[in-house]
């Protein structure tokens, strides 16, 4: 039998998971012209998110920013030096295209360590992070500080494709 421990992490894992499945049925909504229904869909994405976050909660995961930065850093180091390494390779040896998108990963999550690296150095000296604004790339999921200037280093999306974090 689960424990309560066990059951709300996989309540937050499947509520997450619900949530980025139906933002992604919203946008196939609206690609089909269903505003109403991507609507639906969107409402429904926002709700799973209160039932995730309540789960968080729940399970005290939350701590002060510094923590929280290492542990956000610690998941992205992990992605990109354990995780997403035999994905590549098993998705290579079947010839699947999904390498490309586990190796764009592969390399955001790595831009990602860094930069939630720096981000905790600048919170221990008491600082928040200076960083020109914060743009990602909506092919790879690469993230920099300040406009992009340049197609992304990652998977070479032009510049101005970049969407800007608010």
């Amino acid at each position: 039998m689960a424990t309560t421990e066990e059951n709300l992490k996989d309540a937050f894992a499947g509520e997450s998971q619900a949530n980025r499945k139906y933002l992604a049925f919203a946008q196939k909504a609206e690609q089909d012209g269903l505003p109403e229904v991507a609507r639906l869909f969107r409402a429904v994405a926002e709700a799973e998110t209160v039932h995730a976050m309540a789960h968080l909660r729940q399970m005290k995961v939350v701590k002060s920013t510094a923590e929280n930065l290492e542990a956000a850093k610690a998941g992205e180091t992990y992605e990109y030096t354990e995780m997403y390494p035999p994905m590549v390779e098993t998705a290579e040896a079947e010839s699947s295209p999904a390498a490309a998108t586990f190796k764009f990963a592969l390399a955001a999550e790595e831009r990602h360590a860094k930069l939630y690296g720096e981000a905790l150095e600048a919170v221990k000296a008491g600082r928040d992070i200076e960083t020109g604004g914060i743009y990602f790339c909506p092919v790879c999921g690469n993230v920099v500080f300040g406009k992009a200037e340049a197609p992304c280093e990652i998977c070479n999306t032009a510049a101005d494709k970049f969407v800007e974090m608010s």
